[in-house]
């Protein structure tokens, strides 16, 4: 695997960056414009080629200061762009000083560094050294006394750049930055297509491609959390791209709270796009000396289509972002005590479930929410987080007494970032709740959100769980946030508002960075009423997230495809749950349900006592099955494939090639479809396949072209599944 390259060429006064897998280049003009020259498949060398040749024309402003002819600012590559200088398009920067809104970024200089730096307070993609290297350019715009250095940081063997920028008052008076994008990038003229990811909560994830209109096409959330309404994420397609095989250009946010994502296709058709924090309500005061840093934008580029991408961010997530204790780590399968019991906890049905679980193979049992209720509802108790005796008496010890005495793990669900009004907290610092003055107060789910800018809040917060996770025998928390962030304003004194909503987001990662450093092989598993705060920021402090509040094995099978895009399946909960389904009231077979999570992360969401014998036995074989094929399965590589109508196929294919399990689910029957080939690309045509079923031999070379044939079965949501083991040699 190629080392990392920064390579500086004096003569065209250009830098390239370079893997052997794809190539970006950033070049200075007149030794102050910084202007971007490409990003995609490697280049052995850049000599110049493929820059925009220019024209006169009308309407449009005069740059004789820059030596290229006829040049025009409104259609300049600019590699961080502002709206200044007669350029008219989306801005990646903007800053404010004396009531002045004008930002004008010139070169300064730049240089490799040894290393990939931190993010100050902030998640980010982290290498061993050898494993990446790092380009660090300074702009300066000394007449507003702004300096912001550009990083980028290349790692082997990926088609992954991370971005991000650090600003700086360099000035003697105060700054606000109104506007600081994690990336900015300049694409040629081609039919570019955008994919997102969509949705709403209990259908998350949904893809939509399209093509690229001429304006500006953004997604963004101004929900203080990622969102299940649109992953921070979107990619730039060739129109000829398929699940294996053309162009894309992927953006991805390291970042859990306010983001923009845009693309802009200009006048001549050419492309720039950008991803970062949103602009709307956001003012951060710099005085003197301070900083900003921006969060960490993830630009993914392939040949490889759709999987190709999959790979890429795959590898990047499991082996640079997500804690590495966990990456490799078994993940215990688990039983989650909603769905069985919702808020009416009592040790007695705790003991008949964990009984069960045990029998059946079960490693972790989570009690979910109710244990801290003063009834069965979500109206009260929530932020005081002090266990209900009459419910349990012995608290949470004794629940995790009994679940640790059946040999399990023990793991408990929080919400720790909410509170209700009929609590101890609300009544004693009803300050320490987001509001703003002299209006009322928005509720979600029968609560409010605590201030987590303020330290003292975060204090708070780690007490209450250092508390129960020193004396409380967990091994897992669950930790849930169940409404989207209103009333952006904080009671602190001193709160400058227009920066609440990132401080909130600060808030949270503080408080994640110290429990997971005091507890550092407690398993946290996110949740935000499902996948309202999937991304890859929690993704840094929590190895596992809860896909969705849906469980029906249906709709996962679109959920989990679209998220697969972005994260491994080992980051994603899968739970088998009881039909009719509690979501959506849909019967769905056993076997599919379990299929449908079999290859992601296992667990069970059901009223074991209300199973048949027949059924607890498909459970136990469903358990035994998952720890046999566990360790290659959650080391895998994931593809999805591309199938028409009514089918949802995909594949995991181990590390060292040796084995492929493919599932393809039949979502209804439909007779136009009966003989669909199911091609699997992304075996080694060289190899030979014996199907581990019924013994047929198959080349990789036929099973790529040909393919394997999904029969067409008289029963909707069904699944066909082929093992596939290499034969030696």
């Amino acid at each position: 695997m190629r080392r990392p390259e920064i390579l500086f060429d004096d003569s065209l006064h250009a830098v390239h960056l370079t893997n052997g897998v794809i190539s970006y280049i950033i070049q200075v003009v007149d030794g102050r414009y910084l202007v971007h020259r490409y990003f995609g498949p490697a280049l052995r060398r850049w000599h110049g080629g493929g820059q925009p040749v220019y024209f006169k024309r009308g309407y449009n402003t005069c740059h004789e200061e820059c030596s290229v002819p006829n040049v025009s600012f409104d259609d300049f590559p600019f590699e961080y762009p502002a709206r200044s200088r007669g350029d008219f398009r989306i801005p990646a920067v903007e800053a404010e000083a004396d009531g002045v809104r004008h930002t004008q970024l010139d070169f300064v200089s730049w240089r490799a560094l040894e290393e990939k730096p931190a993010l100050e307070g902030l998640p980010a993609a982290f290498a061993a050294p050898g494993e990446s290297a790092t380009l660090e350019i300074t702009l300066s715009d000394p007449a507003a006394g702004l300096t912001v250095r550009l990083y980028y940081t290349l790692f082997a063997g990926l088609g992954i750049v991370a971005r991000h920028q650090v600003a700086e008052n360099t000035g003697s008076r105060p700054l606000t930055l109104h506007n600081l994008q994690s990336a900015s990038l300049e694409l040629p003229a081609l039919p570019w297509e955008m994919l997102i990811l969509y949705g709403t909560h209990a259908k998350e994830a949904n893809g939509q491609r399209f093509p690229l209109h001429h304006g500006i096409q953004r997604i963004e959330s101004v929900r203080g959390s990622s969102s299940p309404q649109h992953q921070p994420f979107f990619a730039l397609l060739s129109p000829d791209v398929t699940a294996d095989r053309g162009l894309a250009v992927g953006f991805h946010l390291v970042y859990s709270g306010n983001f923009l994502a845009q693309a802009e296709l200009d006048q001549f058709g050419m492309v720039r796009a950008q991803i970062g924090l949103h602009p709307e309500g956001f003012a951060w005061q710099l005085m003197p000396g301070e900083r900003f840093t921006s969060p960490e934008a993830i630009l993914n580029c392939t040949t490889g289509g759709l999987n190709g991408l999959r790979q890429n961010f795959h590898q990047l997530y499991l082996h640079h972002l997500m804690p590495p204790r966990f990456a490799e780590a078994e993940r215990p399968i688990l039983l989650n005590s909603w769905e069985s019991m919702y808020y009416d906890v009592t040790l007695s049905k705790i003991e008949r479930q964990a009984e069960l679980a045990r029998q059946l193979g079960v490693e972790l049992f989570v009690l979910d929410d109710g244990w801290f209720r003063k009834g069965n509802s979500s109206r009260d108790s929530m932020g005081d987080w002090r266990c209900n005796l009459r419910k349990l008496p012995g608290g949470i010890p004794a629940a995790a007494r009994i679940v640790h005495g059946k040999g399990m793990k023990f793991g408990l669900w929080f919400e720790p970032e909410a509170v209700t009004a009929d609590s101890d907290l609300f009544r004693q610092h009803p300050d320490w709740v987001l509001q703003t003055p002299g209006y009322s107060m928005t509720q979600g789910r029968h609560e409010y959100l605590l201030d987590l800018s303020r330290p003292e809040v975060v204090d708070y917060l780690f007490d209450v769980l250092d508390g129960y996770l020193q004396k409380s025998g967990i091994d897992y928390i669950k930790w849930d946030m169940n409404r989207p962030l209103t009333d952006f304003c904080s009671l602190a004194p001193g709160a400058r508002q227009g920066e609440t909503a990132h401080r909130y987001v600060l808030g949270l990662y503080r408080l994640l960075e110290r429990i997971t450093t005091a507890y550092p092989r407690l398993l946290i598993e996110g949740c935000s009423s499902g996948g309202a705060r999937f991304d890859p920021g929690m993704l840094y402090y929590v190895a596992q997230n809860w896909t969705s509040d849906n469980t029906d094995g249906h709709d996962r099978l679109a959920i989990q495809a679209g998220y697969s895009l972005l994260y491994p399946p080992v980051a994603m909960g899968a739970h088998v749950s009881i039909t009719p389904n509690h979501q959506t009231g849909r019967v769905t077979p056993l076997d599919t349900r379990w299929q449908a999570a079999r290859l992601f992360n296992l667990g069970y969401e059901l009223d074991l006592t209300l199973l048949t014998p027949e059924e607890l036995a498909d459970l136990a074989g469903q358990i035994a099955q998952r720890k046999a094929e566990r360790r290659w399965v959650q080391s895998s590589r994931f593809f999805t494939l591309d199938l028409p109508g009514p089918y949802t196929g995909w594949a995991a294919v181990a590390r060292d090639g040796s084995r492929c399990l493919v599932q393809v689910f039949q979502t209804r029957y439909d007779p136009l479809f009966a003989h669909t080939p199911v091609r699997l690309s992304f075996l080694d045509r060289d190899g030979l396949y014996r199907d581990a079923a019924s013994g047929q031999l198959y080349g990789g070379d036929e099973l790529a072209t040909l393919g394997l044939t999904a029969p067409l079965i008289k029963q909707d949501d069904a699944a066909t599944v082929w093992e596939l083991i290499r034969e030696p040699g």
